[in-house]
């Protein structure tokens, strides 16, 4: 912002240096020059309290794609801007090598599948053993010995039995791991969306540290801003935002702070707010920046003038306005200035600078204490003013709209719209002097 209003100072002083000439013309009898300045008038009213942030705009349900195992690319079945359904496939690698990891963990799992029958049949051969003698036993025809015999028998049937299912159940699970990978040799889409940021052709050797595509919902967008933790205190959920763009031109989109982090990042104590945005495949696009203006209230009632009327006295370092004490209240402020046909400038009307208190400050708009509401106070020339021995000004007053739009325009635009005037002025007519 202090940029924008150096920027827009600098510039109205270029495009009033043709006034100065003029004013010098006129009043070259008197040994003096009077420099010729705009001025609106201050109102009162309630600021509205904004705080200008820096967003990053993303995909709904955006995505980054990465392969889960490392393999060559065999097929890429998907282009940049090509929509996908959730399941689609997008790449196929070389999955010859899985295949094959797959049947030789099958060949295992039936290996220990068989390991598991045979045990389980000597594991059903030593209980029958064992009932055998049981039933002698109570006969008394076999000894305590021979059933103790068999008992341990039974005991490592059982023990080979449970490490041959124990078997079976690793292979099971090795099978269903490698059958896994080998699903992973073909890349499918998470999410219903857009394909971009293709990163991958065929050929070419991908890892699991290798991101191939980006998938997301253009349809919708999320812009993500940084919150300090002064900024906490003010800025909330629901809070209207406007959001704002180069590449929008003079469009603006309308939204609100949907979610908060509640989490600051260590370090730097700030936290993340997300905006979601309806409808804008055609206005943002993911990983563009874009500008947020959150609207968090309104300030107490005070005087309210153009944030291009303060100025910083160079040689006092006070800060202050420029006023026209004596300018008539009955001048029509101009909305436009044309510069074939310029509006008159006022007779010389003394100027004087008085410093003031900013309590507000909005994004166009201070409120300040130390000015009236009503008086006329310039807004483009002050540095005109600095050496006017005489403290005095001709004035064009102009409207509190025209001032807002020098105001939001960029330092490059306004610098060609001035040099623009400058040069239809000089191709025009010489100005003439008033006796």
């Amino acid at each position: 912002m202090k940029k924008l209003l150096t920027a827009t100072t600098i510039f109205a002083a270029i495009l009033f240096t043709g006034c100065g000439e003029e004013s010098d013309s006129q009043e070259t009898n008197r040994g003096e020059s009077i420099p010729s300045v705009e001025a609106v008038q201050a109102r009162f009213g309630a600021l509205p309290l904004e705080e200008r942030l820096s967003g990053v705009v993303r995909a709904e349900k955006q995505v980054e794609i990465y392969s889960r195992i490392s393999a060559p690319v065999e097929e890429v079945y998907r282009k940049d801007g090509d929509a996908v359904s959730e399941g689609d496939p997008l790449i196929h690698l070389r999955d010859r090598e899985f295949r094959e990891r797959v049947r030789q963990a099958e060949a295992d799992l039936r290996i220990n599948q068989a390991r598991r029958k045979q045990a389980e049949a000597q594991l059903n051969e030593a209980q029958s053993q064992l009932n055998r003698q049981r039933v002698l036993a109570e006969r008394e025809l076999s000894s305590d010995i021979e059933i103790e015999r068999l008992e341990a028998q039974l005991q490592s049937a059982e023990a080979n039995y449970e490490l041959a299912s124990a078997q079976v159940e690793q292979s099971a699970s090795i099978v269903d791991e490698q059958e896994e990978l080998l699903k992973q040799t073909v890349i499918r889409s998470p999410i219903t969306g857009t394909v971009g940021q293709r990163n991958v052709e065929a050929g070419m050797q991908i890892d699991t540290g290798t991101r191939v595509f980006t998938v997301g919902n253009l349809n919708d967008a999320i812009i993500t801003v940084n919150l300090t933790e002064q900024m906490l205190g003010f800025i909330r959920e629901g809070q209207r935002v406007t959001v704002a763009s180069e590449s929008l031109d003079d469009r603006t989109i309308e939204a609100k702070i949907s979610r908060i982090s509640p989490f600051l990042e260590a370090g730097n104590f700030s936290t993340e707010a997300e905006i979601d945005v309806k409808n804008t495949r055609d206005l943002l696009i993911p990983g563009m920046f874009v500008t947020v203006d959150v609207m968090y209230g309104e300030s107490d009632q005070a005087t309210l003038i153009p944030l291009s009327a303060i100025y910083r006295h160079p040689r006092t370092g006070e800060t202050g306005v420029y006023l026209a004490p004596d300018f008539g209240t009955e001048t029509e402020p101009v909305e436009q200035v044309d510069s074939s046909n310029p509006p008159p400038l006022s007779e010389p009307t003394s100027i004087e600078f008085v410093t003031i208190d900013v309590i507000a400050k909005g994004r166009e708009t201070a409120g300040v204490v130390g000015v009236q509401s009503g008086a006329w106070i310039v807004t483009v020339g002050q540095n005109l003013l600095i050496n006017n021995r005489g403290e005095s000004a001709r004035i064009r007053a102009t409207s509190w709209g025209r001032i807002m739009r020098m105001q939001e325009m960029r330092p490059g635009d306004l610098l060609r719209e001035i040099m623009n005037e400058r040069m239809a002025e000089r191709s025009g007519s010489q100005p003439s002097t008033n006796s």
